[in-house]
């Protein structure tokens, strides 16, 4: 069988962790005195980098040292305040075993910060399960730029499209497609109208399995 990877997102992919982001958001606007409402967070904090949401947000540029002084307190808060409450989107572990049951390299390529990353990971023991994992400090350009993806392929040594990948935001699955790799939208913080057409949608694990996987590489 040729080798075939799936490669994850984090945020809203193996954990929801989007609602506990927002609140860690609204506790550094609201210290800075910077005005935010739900609707901006859905359009300009749902999967973009800090980068991006600072700048929007402070509505000036933000780049540089004091994007790092800046990112570093709010992903500390985010941290904290998640730290106790790590868990996955249902049944993920179960799909990932069977993923490397069945013989597929898999990776992790998120847009947080390698500490966010390192921090799931130990509550949830899977970093033995991944071929590669990719943070923030790993790229040059972030989603929707596809360049995180096919430096995780290249890492596995599979071909893109031999890769899977599975996103929840529209930056992401544009970031997926543009690698050349079919996509699988996760459901955990937008609709499917919300997101560029994906080969497949799921609201959790329980919904797919590797035969599915393998159908939709296959196809």
């Amino acid at each position: 069988m040729k080798q075939q990877c799936v490669i994850f997102d984090m945020d809203g992919v193996i954990c929801h962790t989007n609602p506990h982001h927002a609140k860690a958001f609204e506790a550094f606007f609201d210290k800075y005195q910077i005005s935010h409402s739900e609707q901006e967070f859905e359009e300009h904090m749902y999967g973009k980098h800090n980068g991006y949401i600072m700048t929007h947000f402070f509505k000036r540029p933000i780049a540089g040292e004091e994007l790092v002084k800046l990112e570093d307190e709010k992903e500390g808060m985010f941290r904290e305040i998640y730290k106790d409450k790590v868990e996955t989107i249902p049944h993920y572990l179960d799909f990932l075993s069977e993923l490397k049951s069945r013989g597929f390299k898999t990776a992790v390529a998120t847009s947080a910060p390698r500490a966010n990353l390192d921090l799931i990971m130990g509550a949830l023991k899977f970093e033995d399960k991944m071929d590669s994992v990719m943070a923030s400090e790993d790229v040059k350009f972030h989603k929707p730029n596809p360049e995180v993806y096919l430096e995780s392929a290249k890492r596995v040594g599979v071909s893109p499209s031999d890769c899977i990948v599975f996103e929840d935001s529209f930056s992401g699955v544009t970031a997926g497609l543009n690698a050349g790799m079919k996509v699988v939208g996760v459901l955990s913080t937008h609709t499917k109208e919300q997101l560029p057409p994906c080969s497949f949608y799921i609201n959790d694990y329980s919904e797919i399995n590797v035969d599915k996987v393998l159908e939709l590489l296959n196809s």
